[in-house]
């Protein structure tokens, strides 16, 4: 049968895929278009499953929050390289996820990949990018919160975002103090969701360090207890110099706004990850060795 330059634009059309590669699907399903998607779609499925072991420490995080201002989410999706971080597929795809967690009550993975998106599941979109860009794609960590109060997000730079909840509605409160959550880094809101362990393991180093100072014990249990309101007020949000106003904690800003933060969560891309290093020029004779 003759595949015809209309034919390979339908086919481009609906698949994604580039011109020879829609061509030879053709050919091989014998100009039956369906079939030709289909083989393309085990295809792609296929070489998905053959780089889930890949490294993928790149990739954009993407927030959002809902028309009604109720609900907000944010979403860190991976790649490999940093080229495809920033290609209109893979920012589509991510944009793409953040509708789906918003409007459903999703808290797995196994749930998200499942949801419905363009006509086919999260998982079929997310595996079909694989084959179309060549590289790893996963869906690392996302978090939605719908709140009875109000939420926040502030997105920087597609590389660190930040999602908020607060005790009530107030939208450019929300924005500022995700801002400040993405800059300052926060563990946890306040001094009592620090653990009595990570409280002790510090009060040990600042006595180990105090040990060689020659000063009196009492001096040092108040140079010790003195260090430990310093750590508490640099890791919990409410104790933070506020990033716009430095005379300002952010539990005074709120305290000012009648407001409090319910919870937070931050995501940085790449976090946690051990990237590997490779060496440029080893891997382009790598590359040149697997031609012969």
């Amino acid at each position: 049968m003759n595949i015809t330059a209309q034919m390979v634009g339908e086919l481009r059309q609906r698949t994604g895929s580039g011109m020879m590669e829609c061509k030879k699907a053709l050919v091989e399903a014998e100009g039956n278009m369906e079939l030709a998607i289909e083989n393309m779609r085990k295809s792609g499925l296929a070489k998905a499953d053959k780089k889930a072991d890949r490294v993928a420490a790149e990739g954009i995080i993407g927030v959002k929050v809902s028309d009604d201002g109720t609900s907000v989410a944010i979403v860190d999706v991976n790649c490999e390289t940093d080229f495809v971080a920033k290609s209109p597929d893979f920012v589509g795809f991510v944009n793409g996820l953040l509708p789906v967690l918003l409007s459903s009550d999703i808290t797995s993975d196994e749930q998200l990949l499942a949801a419905p998106l363009n006509g086919v599941s999260v998982d079929e979109v997310r595996r079909g990018l694989i084959s179309k860009l060549g590289e790893n794609i996963t869906i690392r960590r996302f978090e939605t919160y719908k709140a009875a109060g109000g939420v926040g997000c502030y997105l920087h730079g597609n590389t660190i975002g930040v999602i908020v909840e607060l005790a009530s509605a107030d939208t450019d409160l929300g924005k500022e103090i995700a801002m400040h959550i993405a800059a300052s880094k926060p563990t946890v809101i306040s001094d009592d969701q620090v653990s009595a362990d990570v409280i002790e393991r510090e009060k040990q180093i600042f006595i180990a360090q105090s040990a060689e100072s020659g000063k009196p014990a009492d001096i040092i249990e108040k140079m010790i207890t003195g260090q430990i309101r310093k750590f508490l007020a640099e890791i919990t949000l409410v104790g933070q110099p506020f990033i716009k106003d430095d005379k300002l904690t952010v539990g005074k800003l709120l305290e000012t706004k009648g407001n409090r933060v319910v919870r937070f969560t931050r995501l940085q891309v790449g976090e946690g990850i051990e990237k590997k290093v490779e060496n440029f020029a080893d891997e382009v004779m790598a590359q040149v060795a697997g031609q012969r």
